[in-house]
């Protein structure tokens, strides 16, 4: 059996938690509503009126004059997010982080110490809300899709035990966009092509599908059926590790991009030691406006984890990128394979001064973050741009694994 935990309105929930006196006001983290931004999370209270993650921060203002706007405070958020994985990790080691404040467990094998998976997940619950007095939804079912569907089921404050005879009426009813994978574009399709629910389009065919959304479409019809063969997958044992940011408005600004990414490899990096992991062949995703995908990969001459290293190789596949798309792009991501444990790998009898420094320097870096976040020491140009965003392009940041 598969948990999924979600936490419920993460950022605001714990700006709540820390200021008491924000109980019952709509609370809006991220962007200003003076001033160009994006909102990173909306409590409830403010979602009755109409306010969701990624608007304008302009926007959210209109809809809720007297919502009260705050900082993120990522490094803070970091911190709490880890005290949750903590939790996570007294039943189960095989845990698949999202983002900081979701992921999924599978628990299978750790029914017979804690009992069945709505036991242990009812737990972990009341674990996350009696030790960090925050409020967390579950899903759980035999596979990821109908876990992280069924963890959305009733939010805020959800449980949800969807067992594998019930999995189809679970999930008939839904709105086609409920489908993993399925955006706008492709709802849009489905619905001309007369599906509005989950339970309609299972009348198509897989080779109706197919001609209609490519591969998509054989994933397509699976889902619908409750099908998803995709095992809970832990940093240890993935085959690659990426981050990726999807941008709430096109950036074309090359600077802008590269200063990006040189954020998102400072924390895959980051994550790799952490893991002690090291790989040997980076990639980098760029998705344009029309959601076509730009992905570039280069073999590195010998496994790595050293910042300097990743950020070369990235630097010249995002060059590669824009110059062969030349247009505006809605996300952005770097990702490691080739995968393997720092004590596989085979040292050098003559390491280079400058390889030598590059380690010292990720070290100190390394105990800086892990003592007061990922945040807590970042490169020139990423601060640069966190000084300049309120006044461009603001990205709205999301990990698919911590």
């Amino acid at each position: 059996m598969i948990v999924h935990v979600d936490m419920d309105a993460f950022y605001a929930s714990v700006e709540q938690r820390d200021r008491p006196d924000l109980a019952q006001r709509p609370v809006v983290v991220g962007g200003h509503p003076d001033r160009r931004g994006v909102v990173a999370a909306a409590n409830y209270v403010a979602r009755e009126y109409g306010v969701r993650s990624a608007m304008p921060a302009s926007t959210a203002r209109r809809l809720c004059p007297h919502a009260v706007f705050l900082p993120p405070r990522m490094k803070h958020y970091s911190q709490i997010s880890k005290a949750i994985h903590d939790i996570f990790a007294k039943y189960t080691p095989v845990v698949e982080p999202l983002s900081l404040d979701e992921a999924f467990l599978d628990v299978t094998g750790s029914e017979k110490l804690f009992g069945p998976a709505d036991h242990i997940a009812r737990s972990i619950k009341k674990q996350i809300l009696h030790q960090l007095d925050l409020v967390a939804s579950v899903g759980i079912a035999p596979n990821k899709f109908v876990a992280k569907v069924a963890s959305d089921h009733d939010k805020p404050n959800g449980f949800c035990v969807v067992t594998e005879d019930r999995i189809a009426e679970f999930l008939a009813p839904m709105d086609v966009n409920r489908i993993w994978g399925v955006g706008q574009i492709t709802g849009n399709r489905l619905r001309e092509l007369g599906a509005q629910t989950i339970a309609e389009t299972r009348r198509f065919s897989p080779q109706v599908l197919e001609q209609q959304f490519g591969q998509q479409g054989t994933l397509i019809w699976e889902l619908v059926r409750g099908i998803d063969r995709r095992p809970v997958v832990p940093d240890r044992t993935a085959k690659s590790i990426s981050r990726e940011t999807t941008f709430p408005e096109d950036i074309s600004h090359p600077e802008l991009l590269r200063s990006i990414l040189l954020e998102l490899t400072e924390e895959l990096s980051w994550r790799l030691r952490q893991q002690e992991l090291t790989g040997s062949t980076v990639f980098v995703k760029a998705r344009l406006f029309d959601f076509r995908n730009c992905v570039r990969t280069r073999k590195l001459t010998a496994a790595t984890s050293r910042t300097n290293d990743l950020w070369q190789a990235a630097s010249c596949l995002l060059d590669e990128c824009l110059k062969d798309v030349r247009q505006p792009l809605r996300l952005l991501g770097i990702g490691i394979g080739g995968l393997s444990h720092t004590s596989q790998k085979q040292g050098s009898l003559f390491l280079h001064e400058t390889d030598a420094s590059a380690e010292r320097l990720d070290t100190a870096a390394d105990q800086i973050r892990s003592r007061f976040g990922l945040s807590a020491i970042q490169h020139g140009s990423v601060l640069q741009r966190h000084k300049q965003r309120h006044s461009s392009q603001n990205p709205d940041a999301t990990d698919d694994i911590l």
